[in-house]
């Protein structure tokens, strides 16, 4: 703090002895102690916040940085699904298409889905297991025809 040496010490000390005198040389020492002490208290604590609230800031950048790279990561990858998914929902005929009303393509008029509810609507059909159509369902024997078929 102040570049006080051996010699200066001892000069104050002699002229301290001489103005105040044997009595209150000690008191008066012990008063200068404590304030000293009391201003190094001082100074350092207020380092000390000075630093926790810049490491604090400095947190908070990094956090704010991490966060700009997850939404951008989530992001392309909401676009990465979506762009997996856009042919399967254009190109094949919705199984369920009396279930949701999906706009199709030709309706010019009617705005398009949000990005969101597309890939809900691709995650949920892809997540539903694979119901047979009325096509691929067996149909049930006939006995009757089963019978004929026997004699």
């Amino acid at each position: 703090m102040f570049d006080i040496g051996f010699l200066e010490l001892l000069i104050l000390g002699v002229v301290g002895l001489l103005v105040l005198g044997p009595e209150r040389l000690p008191k008066a020492a012990r008063t200068v102690g404590l304030w000293v002490g009391k201003i190094k208290r001082t100074v350092s604590s207020m380092q000390r916040e000075i630093s926790s609230q810049l490491e604090a800031e400095e947190l908070r950048q990094k956090l704010k940085e991490q966060q700009s790279k997850l939404d951008e990561s989530l992001d392309r990858a909401k676009r990465d699904v979506e762009s997996i998914a856009k042919p399967y929902t254009s190109s094949t005929p919705s199984r369920h298409s009396d279930e949701r009303a999906e706009p199709d393509s030709t309706a010019d008029d009617a705005p398009p889905r949000p990005a969101a509810a597309r890939l809900d609507d691709a995650l949920a059909s892809a997540q539903q297991p694979d119901e047979p159509t009325s096509s691929e369902r067996p149909s049930p024997p006939d006995d009757d025809k089963k019978d004929a078929a026997s004699r």
